[in-house]
């Protein structure tokens, strides 16, 4: 039986959202919010879902505090944030960091979240998981894991770092 290399995409935070992609299968990719419980991420709901899709490697999106955010958001991201790599570490998934800059510059994005979706719409139109206007972190997380899967030599070795 041969293996299916399956890459995790992260978008963190509590509208953001995960994305498992399959490099052998480029038009697969399966999208999901990311589980929120009371205000904060649902860490034992999302290592359920990491579990379920066993990924080889994980990329999540280094972002840091943005001018005018303030102390109380800023602090309920970096929870999320840290809930998103306790669970990656729990279950044993290597995991890189990715500045937001550097996947966008690969697929020629600035900032707009909505160009992000019209091109995850355009690379996966056989997909549902992107068809609303608040899936941008659908399509985020998807493209994370995209660009993963054509930049990184790690993801072209089955996720060995």
């Amino acid at each position: 039986m041969s293996h299916t290399l399956c890459i995790l995409g992260v978008d963190p935070g509590l509208s953001g959202a995960i994305a498992f992609y399959f490099p052998a299968a480029p038009d697969r990719v399966a999208a999901y919010d990311m589980p929120v419980a009371a205000k904060t991420i649902d860490a034992a709901a999302l290592a359920r879902r990491i579990e379920q899709m066993r990924p080889d490697l994980a990329i999540v999106e280094n972002v840091g505090a943005r001018p005018g955010q303030g102390v109380s958001s800023m602090f309920r991201f970096g929870v999320a944030h840290g809930a998103v790599l306790g669970a990656l570490a729990a279950l044993n998934v290597s995991t890189h960091l990715v500045s937001p800059v550097s996947w966008k510059r690969h697929f020629k994005l600035d900032s707009d979240k909505e160009a992000a979706r019209a091109l995850a719409i355009r690379l996966w139109p056989s997909c549902d998981h992107f068809g609303r206007k608040k899936d941008h972190g659908r399509a985020e997380a998807a493209l994370i894991a995209r660009w993963a899967a054509e930049t990184l030599p790690a993801a072209r070795q089955g996720g060995a770092a």
